[in-house]
């Protein structure tokens, strides 16, 4: 069996957590026990991040005929840790005129990944 320690960031007790690594009956990695957690979230999150981890991309894009020349942006869902390149790729290749308003879509489930690029600022006309 495997061991893993990791860090919990779900609260500020930042706990330093001990993973039990294991294989179930089909081959498939399992979390077998999770320890050195003071709340119950360090274990589910400690299972997520071993297993499907994911992240938030937070990112800018470039803006035509705005007051400002980027608009921050972030996904409006969690994506797998492996598509994040793809996503910020179709990122870096968008360019979107003003105006813009928090919350607007700005792309579409981008590299085919199911989540959007909204908007996370205003940006006025020039």
């Amino acid at each position: 069996m495997k061991r893993k320690e990791l860090i919990c960031i779900i609260c500020p007790n930042g706990c330093l957590l001990e993973a039990e690594l294991g294989k179930g009956e089909k081959g498939e990695t399992l979390v077998k026990e999770v320890t050195g957690n003071l709340c119950e979230k360090g274990i589910e999150w400690a299972e997520n991040e071993l297993l499907n981890p994911v992240r938030i991309i937070t990112s800018s894009i470039l803006v035509d005929g705005g007051d400002l020349p980027l608009v921050s942006v972030r996904t409006d869902s969690p994506i797998p840790l492996l598509s994040i390149f793809k996503v910020m790729k179709a990122i870096k290749m968008k360019k979107v005129r003003a105006p813009i308003q928090i919350g607007e879509p700005i792309i579409r489930e981008p590299a085919g990944i199911s989540c959007n690029i909204i908007a996370t600022r205003n940006v006025n006309l020039l």
